[in-house]
């Protein structure tokens, strides 16, 4: 699978474990997150992640900032893309499970790097459940 990753300072140290683990598991990675801790504006890296996303350059999306909150906003604003913020495990299953979300966005600060893995893990492992989820989801999109 083809993964874009996006993040900003806060997200960095993470984001290099996660693409580690990832290319470990045999996916290929796209990078669009800077590889620098000095400060930076985290649009500028999560609309390409988005971009790959929507376009189908990418399957799915790991984003990272600090609180997670700006990144998932960002990625949001683009009709194809299902942004989820998820601080455990439960709600990384159940964004998967019930809204086929496309992008999962950690929370840097307030995660471990060890809960940033497992949630990665669970994202890759989870499969949307369709039937009665599936018309929500294709409710969510504005246009």
């Amino acid at each position: 699978m083809t993964i874009a990753v996006g993040n900003d300072h806060a997200g960095t140290e993470y984001k290099f474990e996660i693409i580690q683990l990832l290319e470990e598991l045999g996916h290929k990675v796209i990078n669009f997150g800077t590889n620098d801790t000095d400060s930076m504006d985290y649009p500028d890296t999560i609309h390409p992640t988005a971009e790959a996303v929507e376009t189908g350059q990418a399957e799915i999306g790991i984003i990272l900032c600090g609180s997670g909150n700006g990144a998932q906003m960002t990625a949001n604003k683009h009709q194809g893309i299902r942004a989820a913020l998820c601080w455990n495990n439960e709600l990384v299953e159940l964004t998967r499970q019930h809204n086929d979300a496309n992008i999962l966005t950690i929370p840097a600060r307030f995660v471990s790097l060890q809960q940033a893995l497992g949630f990665v893990k669970i994202f890759l492992a989870t499969e949307f459940e369709g039937g009665r989820h599936a018309n929500r989801v294709e409710k969510i999109a504005c246009c």
